[in-house]
């Protein structure tokens, strides 16, 4: 009995000594994996794909990454977003790692859609009288992307082919989303809306500007000619097929581009045509 009680305690004695050593072997493993990773993975080449607006210089400076930094220790998502909030007209990054030792960021970029007027602070373009009117003067215009993300002030240079009215910008900033009183939020949701559909539907090119004084419907002008009133709420990609196909339709009947006002807000019709004055 004694020497079974022996065996059985020699047994457990080695049993965990068994553990014992390889968890010292995982250890081991482990601080050489971290110590061969610090020592070895460095970064030695930075390259950028995707960009246009911006030079590769320009976004791998707005990154912080630099040569010699470790392969593995660096944070992408923080670093993705620092490149997002310098950099307004990247769109998303993505941060390849090459081992032994490249990053590569792959960009997309936004384009500038359409522009937004600023009025100073409490004011509107639709302030009642003449001299408040003339306080209501926009201030400047900023370019805008599809999805309402403040790109830059206009400039010279720097111009959008949609024109947007009605909405007041508050506070604009590079990089931010474009942000309005609380009253003016199903404009701005009708807004990004109809700029997606535009771009959807390959339609972006044809509108000039988009009017969103009234509080129940939108003006687009399309094509140069037509007026377009769309609702502010609703199936917004519906109402432009079906602006489309009318604004065919009528172009065909009169053999020629039609001139006037198309009014998809009437809900017993798809779209009514009202022609201009002489047209």
């Amino acid at each position: 009995m004694a020497s079974v009680r022996h065996n059985r305690k020699r047994k457990r004695r080695r049993s965990r000594l068994g553990i014992l050593f390889k968890l010292l072997c995982l250890a081991a493993l482990v601080a050489a994996l971290t110590f061969g990773a610090t020592v070895f993975f460095q970064v030695e080449t930075l390259a950028v794909t995707g960009n246009s607006r911006y030079t590769q210089e320009e976004i791998i400076a707005a990154s912080g990454v630099q040569v010699g930094d470790n392969l593995f220790r660096m944070n992408k998502k923080q670093i993705s977003q620092q490149i997002l909030r310098q950099l307004p007209y990247v769109e998303s990054v993505s941060i390849l790692r090459g081992l032994p030792s490249t990053i590569t960021f792959q960009v997309t970029e936004w384009d500038a859609v359409a522009q937004v007027e600023v009025y100073a602070q409490g004011q509107t373009q639709e302030s009642g009288s003449e001299e408040e009117t003339q306080q209501a003067a926009a201030q400047e215009a900023w370019l805008i992307s599809v999805g309402g993300k403040l790109l830059e002030p206009v400039s010279a240079s720097h111009t959008a082919s949609i024109s947007v009215t009605g909405i007041t910008a508050l506070a604009p900033q590079a990089g931010s989303m474009l942000a309005v009183p609380q009253d003016q939020q199903g404009k701005l949701t009708a807004l990004t809306n109809v700029l997606q559909q535009l771009q959807e539907q390959n339609m972006m090119g044809r509108v000039s500007s988009i009017d969103l004084t009234h509080t129940s419907y939108m003006l687009l002008r399309l094509d140069g000619s037509i007026d377009a009133k769309l609702p502010l709420t609703g199936d917004t990609a519906y109402y432009l097929r079906a602006l489309n196909a009318a604004v065919e339709e009528e172009n065909r009947r009169r053999g020629g581009q039609a001139v006037g006002t198309m009014d998809l807000t009437q809900k017993e019709y798809t779209a009514i045509f009202t022609p201009a004055e002489g047209s």
